[in-house]
């Protein structure tokens, strides 16, 4: 991979999409175009990619011919999980300062770190794109907290410190984060914002590491103490080894197939396209149906499409990636971002229960996973707790976990 020198990058009309799941050898996928009727980028795969590639994304099949995105701003296909997400496009906008500000720009700026195993470069002939070089050790953390509170305050970032804090594009929304190496793997650096009534990092590393004794497979996070409480520190899951993992986010592979944004669409999903081995995928269907009542019985009503992501496999299948982004959102919305059952996005386990069989589960066998959950959940306190998390943080918190709407739910089902 060759770096680019930012100073020689010139908006045009056109990029490169590339593959990188070996970064040692790349592959050219095609070329990224400007869409300007929807303000968006477009997709036309190489001749060498349509000999011997595959599909990224249902909605982009192997064939001749443009791919223009389904909605405007947006980018065709998977192509718009190689985006950065809000927090990344607002460290483009303040650090950067691009001439232009479109979505093949942003793409761009995305740089070499970015989510998946795609990759932007300025030339069809060779891998050139956006390098900020190597990624910051733990020892940088609390600078990079710092340079954090200077980018949120609007205050200026000094050249040599930017690449703390540039390689900061994942799935995810807004909150303020960066890339690290932590032996020697790479992991997101969460960090938390002014005005935040607690210490939500702490509090997301607490609640990933209580969703493993509900049945979930989170990625793996540590505490990460800072000068405004604590960062969490989360592995990434796409890259394994030195590899980079395919990846799409749930946002993606459920507008390509045409179906509503939803946990049962999503588990009809992966029966259809998840691996099939060892009925791994009817396993995973159960494990998104203990994700889901998880989200509802914590409040974590931010579960919205891009917060679930899937992660494909050396034969072209799919599994789910671990859990991520899951923490209290602290609203007591009543609903979540997703759509759980017959009564749409309700944050109720009878909405849960009532398309159990879209999941692979008879109702009583849907009882016994959510009593697993409920156990789990009835937990809470003591176990942020034992995570750190302080006693004014817990009471705060307890107003939405423990208000009786949720607390009579979980009540019912306790074992």
């Amino acid at each position: 991979m060759s770096g680019f020198d930012l100073r020689l990058y010139q908006p045009g009309e056109s990029l490169y999409l590339w593959w990188l799941a070996d970064p040692a050898a790349p592959r050219l996928i095609g070329e990224l175009r400007m869409a300007r009727a929807f303000k968006g980028v477009s997709l036309v795969y190489g001749a060498a990619w349509l000999r011997s590639g595959f599909a990224l994304s249902e909605d982009l099949p192997l064939i001749p011919g443009e791919f223009f995105p389904a909605e405007k701003e947006t980018a065709a296909g998977a192509v718009d999980d190689a985006r950065p997400d809000r927090w990344g496009e607002r460290l483009i906008r303040f650090l950067d300062k691009p001439p232009r500000l479109s979505v093949l720009d942003f793409l761009f700026f995305a740089g070499d770190e970015r989510f998946g195993a795609l990759g932007v470069s300025v030339s069809a002939e060779r891998y050139v794109a956006r390098d900020t070089g190597p990624l910051p050790r733990l020892a940088d953390a609390a600078q990079m907290d710092a340079l954090v509170r200077r980018v949120l305050a609007g205050e200026p970032v000094e050249e040599h410190q930017r690449r703390l804090i540039t390689p900061g594009t994942t799935l995810g929304g807004a909150r303020p984060k960066a890339l690290l190496e932590l032996d020697g793997q790479p992991w997101v650096l969460k960090f938390n914002e002014p005005g935040e009534p607690a210490d939500m990092a702490l509090v997301e590393h607490a609640t990933m590491t209580l969703a493993l004794q509900a049945g979930i497979r989170a990625a793996p996070t540590r505490a990460v103490p800072v000068q405004r409480g604590h960062a969490v520190a989360v592995r990434r899951f796409d890259r394994e080894g030195g590899r980079r993992r395919h990846a799409l986010s749930a946002n993606v592979v459920l507008r390509a197939a045409g179906e509503a944004l939803g946990y049962p669409e999503l588990a009809q999903w992966l029966r259809r396209r998840g691996v099939t081995a060892g009925a791994l995928h009817q396993r995973q269907m159960h494990e998104l149906f203990r994700r889901m009542v998880f989200n509802i019985l914590i409040d974590n009503t931010d579960d919205h499409e891009k917060n679930h992501a899937l992660l494909m496999t050396d034969s072209g299948d799919f599994e789910l990636s671990p859990a991520f982004d899951v923490l209290p959102s602290g609203q007591a919305l009543g609903y979540q971002q997703m759509r759980v059952g017959a009564d749409a996005a309700d944050s109720t386990l009878d909405n849960a229960l009532s398309e159990c069989g879209q999941f692979g589960l008879k109702r009583a066998q849907a009882v016994e996973q959510i009593k697993q959950v409920c156990a789990a959940v009835a937990g809470w306190r003591v176990h942020f707790a034992q995570a750190g998390v302080s006693a004014a943080d817990i009471e705060s918190l307890a107003a939405q976990i423990d208000r009786p709407f949720l607390l009579q739910q979980r009540r019912a089902f306790a074992a």
